[in-house]
This record gives C-alpha cells, sequence and structure tokens, in this order.
C-alpha cells in the first residue's frame, strides 16, 4: 500500500478524532497505520477507525480492534469448518508425538503459511503442556508468551482471516 492511498483515506475523514476532540497528525496515523496493518494484517479503514476512537494511542487502538475481533469471532462460531491441516510433532527423544487437527471453512485459509504454523505452534503447546480437552487447551497460557492464552491466538487468525477458525481434535502420545 503506498502512502498516496493511505493519505487519501485518512484526509477522507480530516485524520480528527470523532466529536471534535484531539486532532490526529497525519503523519503519525499514517504511521501507526502501516505498523498496525503489517503487524495484524487488518484493513486500513478498520485501523484508522480503532486510531480515531483510541485518539491516536496505539495500545488503545490495539484493544479496540481485539475486542471487535471477539465480538466478529462469535458471529462466525456457528458457521462450519470443513477444511483445515492436521499437524503433528514428535519430540526428538521419539518418546511423546502429538497431532492437532485445526479446522477452518476454506482451503485457502489452510493453506495459508500463518494457519499452518498456528497449527504446529498447537502441536509444541500440547506436547509440553498435556490438555486433557480441546477447551482446556484453549484456556492454556501459551508456551511462547504468557501474557497470550491460546484461545486469542486463534481469535487473532480468525479476525485475520474472517473465517471461523477452531481446534478439531488433538492427541497426545507417551511412551
Amino acid at each position: 500500500m503506498d502512502n498516496k492511498k493511505i493519505i487519501e483515506l485518512v484526509s477522507a475523514k480530516g485524520g480528527s478524532a470523532s466529536g471534535g476532540k484531539k486532532l490526529l497528525d497525519q503523519k503519525m496515523v499514517i504511521n501507526l497505520v502501516k505498523k498496525l496493518r503489517l503487524e495484524l494484517g487488518l484493513g486500513i479503514m478498520e485501523i484508522k477507525a480503532a486510531l480515531v476512537e483510541a485518539e491516536g494511542d496505539e495500545k488503545k487502538a490495539k484493544e479496540i480492534l481485539k475486542e471487535r475481533g471477539f465480538e466478529k469471532a462469535k458471529k462466525r462460531a456457528e458457521k462450519e469448518t470443513h477444511q483445515g491441516k492436521v499437524a503433528t510433532y514428535t519430540h526428538s527423544t521419539g518418546k511423546i508425538g502429538v497431532m492437532v487437527e485445526l479446522l477452518c471453512e476454506t482451503d485457502f485459509v489452510a493453506k495459508n503459511e500463518e494457519f499452518v504454523k498456528l497449527a504446529k505452534e498447537l502441536c509444541l503447546q500440547v506436547a509440553a503442556m498435556e490438555p486433557e480437552s480441546t477447551d482446556k487447551l484453549l484456556e492454556q497460557e501459551y508456551i511462547k508468551d504468557p501474557a497470550l492464552k491460546i484461545k486469542d491466538l486463534v481469535t487473532a487468525l480468525n479476525s485475520k482471516f474472517g473465517e471461523n477458525i477452531k481446534i478439531g481434535r488433538m492427541e497426545r502420545f507417551e511412551i
């Protein structure tokens, strides 16, 4: 996305916060939109609206986007998931093995690098933390970042792709 396009989109609403609150610097908004777009993969207007609502506060904007993502995820939760990936992991000792089924709505998403990466990360999580069920897995802290739960990772992809993504089955084997 080029700067001219972003400037046009920001200028369309004057780059000011709603209700005539604080006037946001266009360059700051453009840079934050670019940064958040790369980081989160969301649409420009969605990010800009969150930044305007947060009056330019990046942290608040991320929280707003996260909350909106959860709301969208709830709406998509009932959609059928007939595509996905089965990921596997075998520990270097050969004594622990894991299979995880990560489901989505379309094969387009199932082939995406980020989707495949999440499936592999879930295998590592299951190998390390031994959850009893998929529900318990979703509530676990992510081993690589305890500030996040597994459900946060799934919801983030759900928001990014606009599809229902869920963990189907999982199995952990240990000798």
